[in-house]
């Protein structure tokens, strides 16, 4: 038997619709997962299952992971279709505009509202989709959640001060919720974390790469923290959601696996 053959489980992703998300939706239906991505926008919920229907069974529901009666919803459809969850990816997150500080802004412009935005996506946006998909793994004795954190979480990087703090709780709810369901439930319910380092996207190209396609002074920092020298690609995540997902896995609980070029274990000098 392959320990890592995770072919014909049910996933349940949150932000199945964003790059990160959608990401990981392939890589999983391309190891013969049955995938659900969760999405806030109908449109783009729509667009990520019509190209990932290519690799595999997915589904995608608008649903708001801050909404509790719509996961709830959405996981009675699920059971229904389904019967079962085995595999949680809390994908949902990311940074707003207004929670970016820019070149010329301290943490006093920041508005408090922002930050409160942004908090409560990134730390009760992973939170509320546990509470509601766990309780059914708690149910069957069984499943893998896997929340994200980030390079946020390890060291302090500028002009991102909600989505650090958001990321730090993560990492710590992560291991608490390990915990609680092994000592409480079962010791075949895992909950762990992917730390994901320095990959170029929607959100931080502009902070990234300058319009004529060079480095900004913030990406040769990054690079220079980092051992490989590069940036990640994307697809890199995939390998370790699915050893994660997998028996291969099977007493690793509470841990935070960085994906990083060795970022977070190199001090830069």
């Amino acid at each position: 038997m392959n320990q890592f053959d995770i072919k014909g489980q049910v996933a349940v992703i949150t932000g199945g619709s964003g790059v990160l998300g959608s990401n990981i939706a392939e890589g999983l239906l391309k190891s013969g997962v049955k995938v659900i991505i969760l999405g806030a926008h109908e449109d783009r919920v729509a667009s990520a299952v019509k190209k990932l229907s290519e690799f595999g069974e997915v589904k995608g529901y608008t649903c708001n992971v801050l909404d509790i009666e719509a996961l709830n919803q959405v996981k009675d459809i699920i059971i229904e279709n389904y019967g079962t969850i085995d595999i949680l990816v809390n994908a949902a997150g990311g940074n707003i505009p207004g929670g970016t500080l820019t070149e010329d802004q301290d943490i006093f412009d920041m508005k408090i509202e922002d930050l409160n935005k942004v908090v409560d996506l990134n730390l009760n946006g992973s939170v509320y989709p546990c509470l509601v998909f766990g309780k059914v793994m708690s149910e069957s004795k069984k499943g893998s959640i896997i929340n994200v954190s980030s390079m946020a979480a390890y060291d302090a990087i500028t002009r991102v001060p909600g989505y650090s703090m958001a990321k730090s709780a993560i990492e710590n709810f992560t291991r608490w919720l390990a915990a609680e369901m092994a000592i409480k439930f079962s010791e075949k319910i895992r909950v762990n974390a992917i730390a994901p380092g320095f990959f170029i996207g929607n959100q931080n190209r502009n902070i990234l790469i300058n319009p004529d396609g060079s480095l900004t002074d913030r990406s040769k920092k990054v690079i220079a923290k980092t051992p490989m020298r590069r940036f990640g690609d994307i697809s890199e995540l995939n390998g370790a959601v699915q050893f994660l997902c997998s028996d291969a896995a099977s007493f690793i609980t509470g841990a935070i696996i960085p994906v990083d070029g060795g970022f977070s274990s190199f001090s830069g000098v």
